[in-house]
């Protein structure tokens, strides 16, 4: 009985000893993915902007509180790819000017590196968008290293550098920094009173973006935990002379939105760890067990 016992031991643990490797670099690498039916709302506020109001025609400076809400298309979402879309509100609340700015984008990624896909009607605006690059996510087990991050407001790509590492909320993060070059955004026609230009009547004006976004990224799941945008817009006419402000204002998400993505990221975080090192590390310990003791009772006999 005893060694009928010591066999089945020992197969059970050979079981688990094969086992633990699968779920460590096989079930864990398809599971951990960004959902297809992810939903969010994240807000930033705004101290001291600048813009230029169209109902005012001149520079209006307020405050503004922005809302983001992203919402998964899961009917969209196929085998490695994900498909978010995205509405951004921005409100001057010193001035109680709603809707200053509103902004849609549909964007596909890969859900197993956070990469760009070019697919399922991405777009800025509702005008088509080759995507590449980082869209939503880092990659999982980010690494201290520049990585090629997705912006909006150009439609492209730029390095996003490493900078060092802090703790937010408590949560250990590694931080990223990405600087945007002077890039024309759109050509505009506006009357040339209204930038400086009498008697001009209407006069071609290019719209002209650069700016600075900082990333707070937990490196485990690759989920970002808090963002900052120095954005810089302003409008010049085609001799490259700059005429007035546009868009001027550095955005912060506020201390609620930050807590909850730490919360997420820590959820994430226990998540992948659970997945990729406490199930396996229990399957190893528990098999290696079952077949010492298997070993051990088939080994012993009956005294004579």
């Amino acid at each position: 009985m005893r060694r009928v016992i010591g066999v089945v031991l020992i197969g059970i643990g050979a079981f688990l000893v094969v086992l633990a490797p699968l779920v460590r670099f096989q079930v864990a690498e398809r599971l951990i993915a960004a959902p297809a039916g992810y939903y969010g709302v994240s807000k930033l506020e705004a101290a001291g902007a600048q813009y230029f109001s169209i109902g005012d025609l001149k520079v209006v400076t307020g405050d503004l509180d922005i809302t983001v809400t992203t919402r998964g298309d899961v009917e969209a979402a196929d085998d490695d790819r994900v498909v978010w879309d995205e509405f951004t509100a921005v409100n001057d609340v010193t001035n109680g000017k709603t809707g200053i700015d509103y902004t849609l984008r549909r964007s596909a990624f890969n859900k197993y590196t956070g990469e760009g896909v070019n697919c399922c009607g991405a777009n800025i605006d509702k005008e088509p968008v080759q995507l590449s690059g980082q869209i939503y996510l880092f990659p999982f087990n980010v690494e201290k290293k520049s990585y090629q991050v997705f912006n909006s407001t150009t439609g492209k790509a730029y390095e996003t550098k490493f900078v060092g590492e802090e703790v937010v909320n408590g949560l250990p993060v590694y931080k990223f920094q990405q600087t945007v070059p002077p890039t024309k955004t759109e050509t505009l026609t506006a009357p040339g009173d209204v930038i400086g230009l009498e008697d001009s009547g209407e006069v071609q004006v290019d719209r002209v973006y650069d700016g600075v976004n900082t990333y707070w990224i937990e490196p485990v799941s690759g989920s970002p935990v808090k963002q900052e945008q120095q954005r810089h817009e302003v409008l010049k006419t085609q001799d490259g002379v700059e005429r007035s402000v546009a868009f001027v204002a550095t955005a912060k998400m506020t201390p609620e939105t930050v807590s909850d993505l730490v919360e997420s990221a820590k959820e994430a975080k226990s998540q992948i760890t659970l997945l990729k090192t406490t199930i396996p590390l229990v399957l190893l310990v528990v098999g290696l067990v079952c077949v010492v003791a298997g070993a051990v009772l088939t080994a012993r006999r009956r005294p004579a």
